[in-house]
């Protein structure tokens, strides 16, 4: 298995926080070029608020070893993200690696409201943010993919498809959304195993996101003691481990045998033995399936 991702240029679509910040910083500490987009720079937030920049991420990016260079690009945009495949290609002439973590819907979405009393436009809007801007990327970032074989294409969403099928998560609209991305990582698989390239849907678990520690009032370093408010947060993750698992995808010359399948970062952590930065392997979905959705008291130890 390939060690390195040296030569190798990533897109992260997305990359302002979160998973993506952690897929782009993983990526680049393999070696990759990795272009990190998204609509929140120093010049001005994305519609979220949030202070987290995409310069902030290549420059992550770059300290861990990689290149990382920082776009401003509204996936909405065809036009926008036309010119950055352009730029991508005109610099390097190739794309190995692209990741779809477009979301930026958290603010738009009434979590336990019934689709008729849900805002409609914030509705379609959390539509348009998750699902328009994924195929949007893909439209224009594809053909440049295909041109070499063993590309890899990662759709991140939230629950793997047996999860997502089988369970409601708690609006419509967000529902519709994870659902559907599930299905665009089977469906590119379909188009692009023709050219080589390999594409699989791929979820992290309970994630420490940045807004996610906020909320519960802790840090990276301290977030254990949010098990005081809740219980179950001890089978989170840090945003690193699912950046580990795109890294471990990316660095498998078989990956091809995953093509179509929606996987967790806890699954492929066990396939490829890489940790969270703790050190263990948490596994949400098999504990949220076992555990905790169960009314289980919290309990994660045969889970981490």
């Amino acid at each position: 298995m390939e060690t390195t991702l040296k030569g190798k240029v990533a897109l992260v679509a997305g990359a302002t926080r979160g998973t993506g910040r952690a897929i782009a910083a993983e990526l680049g500490a393999a070696g990759a070029t990795v272009y990190c987009t998204g609509r929140s720079t120093r010049q001005g937030r994305s519609e979220m608020g949030r202070p987290e920049t995409i310069e902030e991420t290549a420059e992550r990016v770059t300290a861990a070893g990689g290149e990382g260079v920082a776009v401003p690009v509204d996936h909405l945009d065809p036009e926008q993200v036309r010119a950055l495949v352009e730029r991508i290609d005109r610099e390097h002439g190739r794309l190995d690696i692209l990741v779809n973590d477009i979301w930026g819907g958290d603010h738009l979405t009434a979590w336990n409201t019934p689709v008729w009393e849900h805002s409609l436009d914030d509705g379609l809007r959390i539509l348009r943010l998750a699902i328009d801007t994924h195929l949007i990327t893909s439209h224009h970032a594809l053909p440049l993919m295909i041109r070499n074989p063993g590309g890899l294409h990662v759709e991140v969403t939230d629950g793997t498809s047996e999860y997502n099928q089988a369970n409601y998560r708690l609006c419509a609209f967000y529902d519709l959304a994870k659902v559907s991305v599930n299905r665009l990582g089977f469906s590119m698989a379909h188009e692009l195993r023709p050219h080589g390239c390999t594409a699989v849907c791929l979820t992290p678990g309970w994630l420490r996101s940045e807004a996610m520690l906020e909320g519960f009032g802790v840090t990276e370093e301290n977030w254990r003691d949010a098990l005081d408010k809740q219980p179950h947060f001890a089978i989170s993750e840090s945003p690193a481990y699912t950046g580990r698992a795109v890294v471990a995808l990316a660095t498998d010359p078989q990956r091809e045998r995953w093509s179509g399948q929606s996987l967790s970062s806890g699954q492929l952590a066990k396939e490829y033995g890489f940790t969270d930065v703790d050190g263990s392997r948490p596994d949400a979905w098999r504990y949220l399936v076992e555990v905790q959705d169960p009314g289980g008291p919290a309990d994660a130890a045969g889970y981490r």
